[in-house]
């Protein structure tokens, strides 16, 4: 039977799908959907501008000026393809964490590199573990790959080792995905308990430790893991503390064994040439990065004055945001997101209860602050009159 005559497969014709239009079973299977909703999108659904910019984990207080004069100076190369082993930035990223070159990989963010993780270990119809409203991007990967996702309930705010390790058992699952500083709570774990629960994990079962945000947290929240240990893989970015979300760099951390097999399947040019400067610049102005960190620790303190101010309590947070306790239940904090959005604030909010009782409002500039500290109590008095 010649091809153009080959019978077009049941899943095929789902929703009008023709043979030349059809999709391939997993993605046939999945929604139309991204996992989070862009502020400019927002924006063009509103017609204007947000005031403040305060939803999307930015940094607002922007990358170091070496980062901005490195890429600069780099434009006039951008007709070059980017290094496609980012060596210069992968040795220099070895060399502040003290490791080997060959247990670096950079790629296109953290969310880029997990979508590689994803599809380089775990078959279709293998189960990965995560915890209920946890980090979607990570979910989304995994449905795309057509992993099996169980989710473990969050514990008093924090995700929950207990609930994880149990499930992965459980399940025999191939990846247990914790994030430490955890998003969207801003909670964490001590380094001891991280590397506990890499102790513990199933035969099989591998960690992939998500540290976005590990920067802003304390010295204690930092796990000491050897680098070839074979039970974990760490990420990290320049899109928080760097304040280079645009720029999308990440890179992960791990045995060198699995950080090769990244070579068999990732975009080999995929890396931006001026944002592999514009990382190896920031990386270099580690004053820029105390100095920015010191600065969201002073606005999560004005953002924790601005909650008490209007009755509401802030939680306890290691990264750059801060979750607010509305004190009622998640169609009460929606109405809150909805009232400062009206208003030009864009804040975010988790989407599974009870975690849902708060707003997520990432750390900014004084003059963002100020627009928070304006409409919030106009928000709440709108969303109190339902």
């Amino acid at each position: 039977m010649s091809a153009s005559c080959a019978p077009v497969p049941l899943w095929a014709n789902v929703m009008g799908m023709t043979d030349r239009l059809r999709f391939a079973p997993i993605p046939q299977s999945l929604p139309e959907t991204v996992p989070f909703v862009g502020p400019e999108t927002l924006e063009r659904q509103r017609g204007a501008a947000f005031r403040a910019r305060l939803g999307a984990n930015e940094n607002g207080f922007g990358p170091s000026p070496l980062a901005v004069a490195a890429m600069a100076d780099a434009g006039g190369g951008i007709w070059k393809y980017g290094d496609s082993h980012s060596h210069d930035l992968r040795q220099a990223l070895a060399a502040h964490h003290g490791v080997a070159p060959p247990n670096i990989m950079v790629g296109e963010g953290i969310d880029g590199l997990l979508g590689l993780l994803v599809r380089l270990v775990v078959a279709p119809g293998e189960g990965v573990v995560t915890s209920e409203g946890g980090y979607p991007t990570f979910d989304y990967h995994v449905a795309g790959f057509g992993g099996v996702l169980h989710r473990a309930p969050y514990r008093d705010d924090a995700e929950d080792p207990d609930a994880l390790l149990a499930l992965a058992a459980r399940t025999g699952a191939r990846l247990v995905y914790l994030a430490n500083p955890d998003n969207p709570m801003g909670t964490w774990h001590s380094g001891q308990r991280i590397e506990a629960i890499a102790a513990a994990l199933p035969p099989g079962a591998l960690l992939v430790l998500d540290e976005a945000y590990a920067d802003f947290a304390p010295p204690d929240a930092i796990p000491q893991i050897d680098p070839e240990d074979d039970r974990v893989i760490r990420f990290r970015t320049f899109s928080k503390a760097y304040g280079m979300a645009g720029a999308r760099v990440g890179y992960a951390i791990g045995p060198a064994r699995l950080i090769a097999g990244f070579d068999r399947i990732r975009n080999h040019f995929g890396m931006n040439r001026t944002a592999q400067i514009g990382a190896l610049a920031a990386l270099r102005d580690q004053d820029w990065l105390r100095r920015t960190v010191a600065m969201v620790g002073a606005a999560r303190g004005r953002i924790g004055t601005i909650a008490a101010e209007n009755g509401l309590s802030a939680l306890p947070s290691a990264t750059n945001f801060v979750a607010v306790d509305c004190g009622r239940d998640g169609a009460f904090a929606r109405r809150v997101l909805e009232g400062l959005a009206a208003q030009g604030v864009f804040v975010r909010m988790p989407g599974v209860a009870p975690l849902n009782r708060c707003i997520r409002v990432s750390c900014g500039p004084d003059a963002e602050l100020d627009v928070l500290a304006e409409t919030l109590p106009h928000a709440l008095r709108a969303a109190r009159a339902g």
